[in-house]
Order: C-alpha cells, then sequence, then structure tokens
C-alpha cells in the first residue's frame, strides 16, 4: 500500500533509441536524454541511467521514471513486456 505522505511522482515515456545513437552516450558527447512523458511533460536524466536497460539493438519500450518530492530521480522501471 503507497504511503499517504509519500510524494513521488512517476512518469511514464517512450525510447526508441538505437544502438548506433547510444554510441554518442558512451562518447561522451551526449550526457543527457530528454523526452515527453505520455502527458507531455519533458524530463531530462543522465544518459548513464539507461545502462542497464541496452540491448543488441539499443533501448527501446515503455519505461516510468519516480522522482521524490524534490524532484529528484528516485528510480527507473521498463513497463512493458
Amino acid at each position: 500500500m503507497d504511503n499517504p505522505d509519500d510524494k513521488s511522482l512517476k512518469l511514464r515515456f517512450v525510447l526508441n533509441i538505437s544502438q548506433e545513437a547510444l554510441l554518442s552516450y558512451y562518447e561522451g558527447s551526449a550526457r543527457v536524454v530528454a523526452v515527453k512523458s505520455l502527458d507531455g511533460r519533458s524530463i531530462q536524466f543522465p544518459a548513464s541511467v539507461l545502462r542497464r536497460f541496452v540491448t543488441g539493438n539499443g533501448v527501446q519500450g515503455i519505461f516510468e521514471m519516480e522522482f521524490d518530492q524534490n524532484n529528484k530521480f528516485v528510480d527507473m522501471q521498463r513497463v512493458d513486456g
């Protein structure tokens, strides 16, 4: 059960980043990923957050990012199969 004092925010978004595009993150020319959530909000986060989601095809799927009450990153999960 959710804690009623929990003021965290969860936003969902779609990522479709090819393996080639990920090279710019690993080479250091891009450090931040910017996306729009499904409800239209802008989200920016460090590219390093994606490391655990990288496959041979890059990073694809629907993801949910959680922020605390101070809008600080808490966690990110893939939410589609």
